[in-house]
């Protein structure tokens, strides 16, 4: 049941509500979130939460473009980080936070494009922990970048 609520945690940070206007227009900022959480995540959904993996779709909206209109390296980056630190969120301590990251850039997403990111725990030691995340075309499979992503946060009490 615990696990459960972890995982509703952790789809309720990442999801944005369906009455949610997703287009670039200003708006006011949810309640519990940044500016800049909101700006960058802004249209991500959680399609499946698992132990030790989030599966999320992203459309690739203008705000997070480049001159040439694809999807900008440091919007990447970002998604790395984030769906990376949610897959070992832990309920109840703090956010663990990011040690190193590394993102293999390998193709590029254009404006409008669906992508599918993926994020699985690679492994754990302490309070150190590793994850892989994944971010490709939705439409043709093809892998638009792959982030390793360490993170280090409090262990939960065995108390």
């Amino acid at each position: 049941m615990e696990e459960r609520m972890i995982m509703e945690k952790i789809r309720e940070h990442l999801y944005l509500s369906e009455d949610v206007d997703v287009s670039d227009a200003p708006r006011k900022v949810e309640k519990g979130r940044s500016f800049y959480e909101d700006f960058s995540l802004r249209g991500i959904r959680v399609n499946r939460v698992d132990p030790g993996f989030i599966s999320c779709s992203f459309k690739v909206p203008l705000r997070l473009t480049d001159r040439e209109g694809y999807l900008a390296n440091g919007a990447i980056a970002n998604l790395v980080d984030e769906v990376g630190g949610a897959v070992v969120y832990v309920e109840g301590l703090p956010m663990n936070v990011s040690v190193d990251m590394s993102i293999a850039f390998l193709s590029k997403a254009k404006l409008g494009e669906e992508l599918e990111i993926t994020s699985r725990v690679m492994g754990e030691r302490g309070g150190y922990k590793g994850t892989i995340v994944v971010v490709r075309n939705k439409l043709t499979g093809e892998i638009i970048a792959e982030g390793r992503h360490s993170l280090f946060g409090r262990q939960p009490s065995k108390l």
